[in-house]
């Protein structure tokens, strides 16, 4: 049986960072969750929420006392920036005792990550995930208000990930031995287009969802319409027309190091089903 540790993650209040926090209470072990507002973090009864700041490594110090594992993500600060600091967060980390070490991968290279990879001091697992399920929240509006999907690529092919495997994988790195020096992609167990999601949606709520393929153009003028930056124009046309073999190449990490199957994006919409489903209003007076 594995002995209860004392974990520090990072990124606690983000998508991820809520799994691998949940994870680690499942598994009987004790979490320390850092966040920059800690009067703003809402998490279960039994985790101990820290004040720090990843900018700022010196807010860590009292955050990693007596902590086994530390959890990273490789952004930080008010705006998101690429971290610069973390060099002097491993630093830290092993002056505390710290064993095992786990990278939330960000999607590109980054000083953190190179810093992480490079570090022979503690055991590091980096973990690269595919597409997030959770992005199906991103159609919750249109299905609620007019029982649709627009988007383009409909047959484009997606190994999505729940977001909770990503948690289970790494609350295993983080307390169990034999998982130093790896670098685990995460995936789900299907490969899956937009029509397959879809339809998944649709049986869990239990009413039809129609889906409107888009052109290039059109979605292109939709994403405008709602914000997004060129920036991210662009590389949404890449991922979505053009998406790399490693994000619809289905892999066993999650069997592999947690013991059970990964998680379907069935399970994942019947948990969701309250997203795609209008709420009834409350009575006004």
């Amino acid at each position: 049986m594995t002995q209860t540790q004392k974990i520090l993650v990072t990124g606690a209040t983000g998508t991820v960072g809520r799994q691998v926090v949940a994870e680690l209470l499942a598994r009987g072990h004790a979490v320390r969750a850092l966040t920059r507002d800690a009067a703003r973090a809402d998490f279960p009864a039994g985790v101990e929420v820290v004040q720090g700041d990843l900018t700022e490594p010196a807010t860590l110090i009292p955050a990693l006392d007596g902590v086994s594992g530390l959890h990273l993500i490789t952004f930080g600060g008010a705006y998101f920036a690429p971290l610069e600091t973390g060099p002097r967060i491993l630093e830290l980390a092993r002056a505390a005792g710290v064993r095992r070490v786990t990278v939330l991968h960000g999607g590109g290279p980054s000083l953190l990550e190179d810093a992480v990879r490079a570090d022979d001091g503690v055991d590091w697992t980096v973990l690269m995930p595919v597409e997030f399920m959770g992005n199906a929240l991103e159609w919750a509006d249109g299905i609620v208000t007019s029982g649709e999907v627009r988007e383009p690529f409909v047959s484009r092919l997606s190994a999505m990930v729940h977001e909770g495997d990503i948690g289970a994988v790494a609350a295993v790195a983080l307390t169990e031995e034999g998982h130093g020096g790896q670098e685990y992609v995460i995936t789900g167990p299907e490969l899956l287009t937009v029509t397959d999601k879809v339809a998944a949606m649709a049986a869990a709520r239990g009413r039809e969802i129609a889906l409107v393929e888009l052109t290039e153009e059109q979605a292109v003028a939709q994403w405008r319409a709602a914000g997004h930056p060129e920036d991210v124009i662009g590389f949404l046309l890449e991922a979505y027309g053009n998406t790399p073999e490693v994000g619809r190449t289905v892999v066993d990490t999650v069997e592999k190091v947690t013991g059970r199957p990964a998680r379907t994006f069935g399970q994942w919409a019947a948990e969701h089903t309250d997203a795609f489903v209008a709420q009834p209003r409350e009575a006004t007076s």
